[in-house]
């Protein structure tokens, strides 16, 4: 399930300091198992419910890697969007984010440097009430003067 704005492109042109974005997207076990795939990062924390009982997170846990992917997603997707290109990313794993949790996730404008089309990002994800990560991101905004 995805709750988004709208997707395209925001240029730096158009981009302001507290501009926010978000998405909300249910994290499923066939999310666990297709990124696992992808990743090849099969540790049974993520993918086995016995094993992962015994461990400090008491249950199967979502890969951080996937959460933080949500940050793309919006990045990528919505601010500012299409055309984004990522120079950095500082992520900071706060909890588990576990199979059927909603993750919400929201990214916002903290400084712009126009001449360098660079643009300043903070990020988190939440589930419910708490925070499960939040991190700073770098990218390289879109313009018009390129197209």
């Amino acid at each position: 399930m995805l709750d988004n704005l709208p997707r395209g492109t925001i240029c730096i042109e158009d981009i302001e300091i507290g501009m926010s974005r978000h998405l909300r997207k249910q994290v499923t076990s066939r999310d666990i198992e297709l990124f696992a795939e992808i990743s090849t990062d099969h540790n049974p924390v993520h993918l086995d419910d016995d094993y992962a009982r015994d461990t400090i997170f008491e249950g199967r846990i979502a890969h951080g890697m996937l959460t933080a992917g949500l940050i793309s997603a919006v990045i990528g997707e919505q601010l500012p969007g299409h055309g984004t290109v990522y120079l950095g990313q500082t992520l900071k794993f706060m909890a588990p984010v576990r199979p059927g949790d909603m993750v919400y996730t929201e990214v916002k404008v903290t400084k712009i440097d126009h001449a360098r089309r660079r643009v300043s990002l903070e990020c988190h994800c939440a589930v419910g009430d708490t925070i499960v990560l939040k991190g700073e991101a770098l990218v390289l905004a879109p313009s018009r003067k390129f197209d």
